[in-house]
């Protein structure tokens, strides 16, 4: 028989004290880490530190899409220490954007935009509350409101007819119409928003390049301690340039718009966006102080949410139409017989194009403005399609491919603007089929504005002209590759040869 002594059983008794307590723990981590697994959305493994972004790719619309056709509609992925759902199905898109939509209508803080939008005091970054919620009534009754867009019809008509004849002139040559597009787009903002254009100070230029800086990748706002790597690599520098650049130049025009008044051709005082604002800011009785800062972080929504969106989709509607000749031809029927052999199609005619509005619908759909929709944020803990989704949760909603799904569309990935014919199917935010302009109370406010800007032009488009490809090229090879990007772009040039039609 083996004694052991006193020190040797205190040694046992502490061993076994010891491995009972491993054993204990290790239960507790594997009872508790199966219970957040059971009551948590199913998630693709991650890495250590960076967690599920290298799986996002070149093209984040698409692997995402092919991830949630792995992992299902609702899927959690770590971007980084960032906790973030991803909804790739119209079902899901509703149990948020309308069944808990105040539980999800707060925005992440985000890096850049904090900085290019003056502490994100505008409405698209700016977080859920009272502040919001001012400030979209605002901009809703304000300068977005039905009789506000009716107000610009003149500036509409003025600068689809300057895109007309810059084509007429062209006849037979070859013309650049990603770039006559988006001079349209830009022209028809300024004039909304500050009463002129800038071509002059490279206003457009300065606000690509705004853009492009929105959509870059800044580590510090999923992984905080890494936050250095944003400033030792120049990003956060040229987010700061890039706001002086912009603030210096709105600080010009505001103060432009205090020593003049416009008046029109019929001797009245016309009203731009900023001095709109200038007048709400100055009236004391609406219980809200908006800020000059404000006012510049609003402008710059109008230009950031309109200006890539309205030429994006316009460039892609032309390209889909030039593509697709029986398209082309039926479009350019209805067009025919609503202007009547008119000089032009007014705007108070398009509500009577019902194929034109097909087209347009069927545009946003296979190339959604924004592609990935910016992310919301929970603000409480909220019981998701049976999941238990953490206050902070970032929610991300693929709507590239809920546009795209197969389930809902038949040949999804072909341009039918049949489809949308007798189909109340719309983009207001009531169908979560189809989501260009997202839904709930983070939809985009200014829809309608940019919609007619587009229907406008295209339905004239196609009522002056018939366009080719350069080079005798037949329209089956013009190349349709997708660039990367925030908003969903042409890679290469829209380039065509016009001839008039009558």
């Amino acid at each position: 028989m083996i004694v052991l002594s006193s020190s040797s059983q205190t040694s046992l008794l502490s061993l076994f004290l010891f491995g009972f307590v491993v054993l204990f723990v290790s239960f507790k981590w594997i009872s508790s880490y199966s219970k957040n697994k059971k009551s948590s959305p199913p998630s693709p493994p991650g890495l250590p530190i960076i967690g599920n972004f290298h799986q996002l790719g070149l093209r984040p619309r698409e692997s995402l899409r092919d991830l949630s056709q792995q992992y299902g509609p609702l899927m959690l992925l770590h971007l980084g220490s960032t906790p973030t759902l991803i909804v790739s199905s119209a079902e899901v898109a509703k149990e948020v954007m309308k069944t808990h939509d105040l539980a999800f209508s707060d925005r992440p803080s985000l890096v850049i935009p904090d900085i290019l939008f003056y502490g994100s005091k505008d409405i698209a970054f700016s977080r859920y509350g009272e502040y919001w919620r001012q400030l979209k009534s605002i901009v809703v009754l304000h300068l977005l409101s039905a009789n506000r867009v009716k107000s610009f019809r003149q500036v509409r008509a003025e600068e689809v007819g300057n895109v007309l004849d810059a084509l007429k002139q062209s006849c037979g040559s070859s013309v650049d119409m990603s770039a006559l597009l988006g001079s349209y787009t830009s022209n028809a903002l300024c004039r909304v928003a500050f009463g002129r254009t800038y071509d002059g100070l490279g206003f457009t230029n300065k606000l690509k390049k705004f853009v492009d800086l929105l959509g870059t990748f800044c580590i510090g706002s999923f992984i905080p301690w890494l936050s250095w790597v944003d400033r030792l690599s120049g990003i956060h520098g040229k987010a700061k340039a890039m706001s002086k650049d912009i603030d210096d130049f709105l600080v010009s025009v505001v103060e432009d718009h205090l020593v003049k008044k416009k008046i029109n051709d019929q001797g009245e005082v016309t009203q731009d966006f900023v001095d709109i604002l200038r007048e709400i800011q100055n009236d004391k009785s609406i219980g809200f102080t908006l800020s000059t800062d404000t006012l510049k972080a609003v402008i710059l929504d109008v230009f950031v949410a309109g200006s890539d969106t309205i030429f994006s989709s316009l460039d892609w509607a032309l390209s889909e139409l030039i593509k697709h000749p029986r398209a082309m031809k039926k479009l350019q029927e209805e067009a025919s017989e609503i202007g009547q052999g008119r000089p032009v199609i007014p705007e108070e005619d398009l509500d009577h194009m019902t194929y034109l509005k097909a087209v347009v619908k069927e545009a946003l759909r296979l190339h959604s403005p924004l592609p990935l929709l910016l992310p919301r944020e929970s603000r409480q803990q909220v019981n998701l399609m049976g999941y238990d989704i953490p206050k902070n949760t970032q929610v991300i909603i693929n709507a590239w491919a809920i546009n795209r799904d197969p389930t809902t569309w038949n040949e999804a990935e072909e341009f039918k603007p049949e489809r949308f014919l007798n189909n109340p199917m719309d983009y207001k935010g009531l169908h979560y089929e189809f989501l260009p302009f997202g839904a709930g109370r983070r939809g985009c406010p200014g829809l309608h504005f940019g919609v007619v800007l587009l229907e406008l032009v295209l339905a004239n488009l196609v009522y002056k002209f018939n366009f080719e490809l350069p080079n005798g090229v037949d329209v089956t090879d013009l190349d349709m590759t997708e660039a990367n990007g925030v908003t969903v772009q042409r890679k290469t040039a829209l380039i065509v040869v016009p001839s008039p039609r009558f």
